[in-house]
């Protein structure tokens, strides 16, 4: 029997739950609420935290000085395409290792989940001197193909993870109607686990977006996403710090919107398998 939660004991979880999310939230606050201040505000000693001369002025700057929709184009077609290719790579591995493992099948998912460890400054060399030689610098297909790579681990994982749920008499009833391997993937194993690819493809999609250190490395001009944006505003003459945070909070907006409404899909996929 679930034991009572006695109304004091609520609200103490529920203070004690938006003091933590006040201050996991309290930068990206600051951030925002900094874009929106004059210089001499946004330096200002001690920092105010709210300024009696808002203005829009680092917006219309930002917007002036740099091509904001080219940068956000690049951010949709990298993250979206990454994550889009990754499911395509990631659905049959993942399937082949949830209803026909092997003796080996824990231990290769625990190396791809190993090289997730390893720092990115490591293969730093190797992955600039192979972008240089096959022309994929500064390309969106090269950046497509290497935060692919990148996140490939994950997307195995967290879509091993929804397909071992669903029972496997539901796939060989489907061989016994004579579906081949594709038509089961495509028909009846992806339908029953679109809670979970759902939530995977929203996942990558944000890490894709945030990615900086290989989106800076491997682009220059042409493919360079919203990372490269905010970067272009931290220049020698100093740190403008009202127009580096308007920079910001328009890099973050569009994928902060997306989480916002997506967040109940989000938490049941990533919920989904788990033991009710």
């Amino acid at each position: 029997m679930a034991r009572a939660v006695t109304p004091r004991r609520k609200a103490l979880n529920t203070a004690a739950a938006w003091s933590v999310a006040l201050i996991i939230f309290f930068p990206v606050l600051w951030m925002i609420l900094t874009s929106f201040k004059t210089e001499p505000s946004a330096v200002a000693m001690p920092p105010q935290l709210f300024s009696a001369d808002w203005t829009l002025e680092n917006y219309a700057e930002v917007w002036a000085r740099s091509d904001y929709p080219r940068f956000f184009w690049n951010s949709v077609v990298i993250s979206v395409g990454s994550t889009l290719l990754g499911l395509v790579v990631a659905i049959p591995a993942a399937w082949s290792m949830a209803f026909v493992p092997g003796k080996r099948t824990k231990d290769l998912l625990m190396w791809m989940l190993s090289t997730k460890m390893m720092p990115a400054v490591a293969v730093l060399i190797p992955m600039y001197l192979i972008f240089q030689r096959t022309g994929l610098f500064d390309t969106k297909i090269g950046l497509v193909l290497a935060l692919m790579l990148m996140n490939l681990p994950i997307i195995v994982w967290m879509l091993y993870t929804y397909f071992k749920e669903i029972p496997g008499e539901i796939l060989e009833a489907s061989r016994m109607d004579g579906a081949s391997l594709v038509k089961e993937i495509v028909y009846v194993l992806t339908p029953m686990a679109v809670p979970g690819i759902a939530s995977t493809m929203l996942l990558n999609v944000i890490l894709a977006w945030n990615e900086a250190f290989w989106t800076l490395t491997l682009t220059t001009t042409k493919a360079a996403p919203l990372s490269a944006f905010i970067a272009s505003f931290s220049s020698p003459q100093g740190l403008f710090y009202g127009k580096l945070s308007a920079a910001s909070t328009m890099a973050i907006a569009p994928i902060l919107i997306l989480g916002w409404f997506s967040q109940k899909q989000l938490v049941r996929g990533l919920t989904f398998g788990a033991v009710k």
